[in-house]
């Protein structure tokens, strides 16, 4: 799957958010349907996050928060992409990879 072709769609046609803080507020209140995390992303947030929210799934991606930031057309680094609404992309078809 081609990651960032995948969230160009999804920011086109559903519902994202982008921030470790807007992350952990989704999950909390139950609306986060995925989480994808930066490459580069602390392992302790990653750690509290999954231990806190195991219902949610948590993808690893293999880009640095600067790549993941561009891929998101975004003018700055993107250490967390919380998926609502997937729209017509593929990104809720990503299973966890994290241990």
């Amino acid at each position: 799957m081609d990651l960032s072709r995948q969230l160009k769609n999804a920011i086109a046609t559903g519902k994202l958010l982008f921030g470790q803080r807007q992350a952990t507020d989704a999950c909390a209140e139950g609306k986060a349907k995925l989480v994808l995390i930066a490459a580069n992303c602390p392992e302790e947030y990653t750690d509290a996050l999954r231990a806190n929210h195991p219902e949610v799934t948590v993808y690893r991606a293999t880009m640095v928060n600067r790549e993941l930031g561009i891929a998101c057309g975004k003018p700055f680094a993107v250490s967390t992409v919380t998926v609502l609404d997937a729209g017509s992309s593929d990104l809720l078809a990503l299973d966890s990879n994290m241990e």
